[in-house]
């Protein structure tokens, strides 16, 4: 079944300011549009509910990417283009530009964004578990003024995000203090683009005398949202990076997470490559740091 369009309402405000007044009046009623690499999913399926929709797209406060000293701020209708093209991005967080190349083929990068990857809030993104182990921040914008919330807890649930009905996301903030790490990310699905994962590891790691002295590692497709290893970080910080410590750091990532079954894949076979993914990261980082010691 197709959507008709007489049934639908689009309006393209000419600044943010006039965007989220319009949201403002009717919180909830509008629904923001900026890539609609899923919306437009819904609505050929005759499967969108919203009927008025607010394009974002055009909107400069939300198309730049801002260089300081010590962060980097992503504008929410940045692309995926964007990012993988972008020297900074590329240089400095290259789990993100990594997980920007994976995101569909290139028309699908030319039109998704990253901000509208965060409000989907789809627990298999690409691009979610980069931002967990970066530690992003969220500036979200309403008629009251800003906001600023780490992105970490920004998922309360399946598809449920503590963003207000009257809010966007204006911008994704990076701090700058990743560049010394070792960064790991893998995708496993049935292509390495062009495909939901079935699970997808982001990781951060440094190393100090031979031991793991500060690893961050993030994980999708294998809970309700996107995870962060917390238990399995704290269990390596300070401890040599030996087969006990990686047999031990499977176990509590195992544990760590709630993968189901569906039509991509089994919890269990979730639960085996997880494990295998984090043993991974550790083995690669130990090599990294034993080849440049």
């Amino acid at each position: 079944m197709r959507s008709d369009p007489g049934n639908y309402e689009l309006v393209a405000p000419a600044s943010l300011q006039a965007a989220v007044a319009l949201m403002a009046k009717t919180p909830g009623l509008w629904l923001p549009i900026a890539g609609g690499t899923d919306v437009m999913v819904q609505y050929a399926a005759g499967k969108l509910p919203a009927r008025k929709l607010v394009s974002i797209w055009n909107l400069p406060e939300l198309r730049r990417i801002e260089i300081s000293a010590d962060e980097i701020r992503i504008g929410a209708a940045c692309t995926y283009t964007d990012l993988r093209e972008h020297s900074v991005v590329c240089g400095e967080f290259p789990l993100l530009a990594s997980a920007a190349r994976w995101t569909g083929g290139v028309a699908n990068q030319n039109r998704g964004t990253l901000g509208g990857n965060i409000v989907n809030a789809s627990p298999a993104a690409d691009s979610l578990p980069a931002l967990l182990v970066y530690e992003a921040e969220l500036i979200l914008v309403s008629v009251r003024g800003e906001r600023r919330l780490p992105y970490v807890g920004f998922h309360t649930g399946y598809k449920e995000t503590k963003l207000a009905p009257d809010e966007l996301i204006q911008d994704i903030c990076l701090s700058r203090r990743f560049s010394e790490y070792f960064s790991h990310a893998r995708k496993v699905g049935a292509r390495n683009a062009q495909a939901i994962s079935k699970v997808c590891i982001a990781a951060l790691g440094r190393v100090a005398g031979g031991a793991a002295e500060d690893v961050r590692i993030a994980l999708g497709s294998v809970a309700p949202v996107p995870v962060r290893l917390v238990e399995t970080e704290r269990a390596a910080k300070g401890n040599p990076i030996s087969s006990s410590l990686l047999l031990e750091a499977r176990k509590t990532a195992a544990a760590e997470i709630q993968p189901i079954d569906d039509i991509r894949s089994t919890a269990r076979y979730r639960t085996a490559v997880a494990a295998n993914l984090v043993a991974e990261f550790f083995e690669r980082m130990r090599s990294n740091a034993e080849a440049k010691s």
